[in-house]
């Protein structure tokens, strides 16, 4: 006779909790939010529009020695009047365009200024450098033309800064800087490139 095999009940196998799971998936995605980076485009944070009849008129009444032309062709050269420029020269062109330390009659003219922290001013607050970019010419180039005009304007200031203050223009409080900004205030104009006879664009 055949032994009897007794049947062992079944275990039902408990079912897993996941009320946390909601809270604990939130708090991973908070942490990885926090903790990772993410690649911003770079470039330059303005968008000039296209100049308004009206706009143009006013340009006109500016006296040609305030206005400083700097032109940027399709093959990426950059030019002031009829001189070919680097970036470094061109930043050494606009700060003594800007600076204008001789009162040079061909060069912007100064008005006088009462600015806090620095007194009775000469400054040449009626400047403007004019940007003509041709539409060929690429990014980098634009880029970099843009961040000499800057870099000129900046080292401007620190020098200024260094000589009033005896420090650099980044330590300045608020106000000090203000006063800085309206002795060599930053003026640039951007229009499109006139177009030459013959198609040109």
């Amino acid at each position: 006779m055949m032994p009897m095999f007794r049947r062992r009940p079944r275990r039902h196998v408990p079912a897993l909790n996941t009320t946390s799971t909601a809270d604990i998936s939130f708090m991973l995605l908070i942490f990885f939010l926090v903790t990772s980076s993410m690649d911003t485009d770079k470039g330059l944070p303005r968008q000039l529009p296209p100049q308004e009849p009206e706009q143009m008129e006013e340009t006109q009444d500016i006296h040609q020695r305030n206005i400083l032309t700097v032109r940027l062709g399709a093959d990426d050269r950059i030019t002031c009047g009829d001189e070919t420029l680097d970036v470094r020269q061109l930043q050494a062109r606009v700060e003594t365009f800007v600076r204008n330390e001789d009162n040079d009659p061909a060069m912007p003219e100064k008005t006088l200024k009462q600015i806090p922290f620095l007194g009775r001013c000469a400054v040449t607050d009626k400047h403007i450098i004019s940007i003509e970019a041709d539409r060929a010419a690429s990014y980098n180039a634009y880029f970099e033309m843009q961040n000499g005009i800057i870099a000129a304007y900046h080292h401007l200031r620190d020098e200024l800064s260094r000589r009033k203050f005896g420090y650099p223009y980044e330590q300045c409080t608020q106000e000090e800087r203000q006063s800085i900004m309206q002795y060599y205030p930053q003026r640039i104009s951007e229009s499109l490139p006139v177009a030459q006879e013959g198609g040109g664009r």
